[in-house]
């Protein structure tokens, strides 16, 4: 894929995944998640670098290989993969992670894919994938629109 992405000078989103789709959710472990997700992508990053490709964006893989404790960190600490120097893209919309937290089936996870994309776009994400579009794109302009208030140094006593 390397090849032909330079050759057209396509955009890529490199995507962290624990072991291959049949395998990801196979008893997921990780020592440090952010850290072994955070190596992966820069190793992708280098080798996306190393054929020319420039437009590339970032996927942690919420879901890809996580269980639900990983995917909950990744969402905190998203905002480590900023050092990574490129956009970072973000999947949680209606995730089983979410399903599991509320107990609901897919289609009734409206509210919990909002919390979820708006801390995500808190912490630093600059795409979100999401099935419901209008809705999320209010959080989105809500979250933005927080994000752009000067804070005032005052000291409340």
């Amino acid at each position: 894929m390397v090849e032909v992405i330079a050759q057209y000078n396509a955009s890529v989103v490199i995507m962290h995944i624990k072991g291959t789709p049949k395998t990801m959710q196979q008893n997921p472990c990780y020592d440090d998640v952010i850290s072994e997700i955070y190596g992966y992508l820069s190793e992708g990053i280098e080798r996306a670098q190393s054929y020319g490709i420039k437009q590339i964006i970032v996927d942690p893989g919420i879901g890809f290989g996580k269980r639900l404790v990983d995917n909950l960190e990744i969402i905190r600490r998203l905002r480590e993969f900023k050092s990574l120097g490129y956009p970072i893209l973000i999947g949680v919309s209606r995730k089983s992670f979410i399903g599991n937290i509320l107990n609901l089936p897919v289609e009734e996870r409206l509210e919990g894919t909002a919390g979820a994309v708006a801390i995500s776009v808190w912490n630093g994400a600059n795409i979100v994938r999401v099935h419901d579009v209008k809705e999320m794109t209010r959080v989105v302009r809500i979250v933005d629109a927080i994000k752009q208030v000067p804070i005032k140094q005052n000291h409340i006593q």
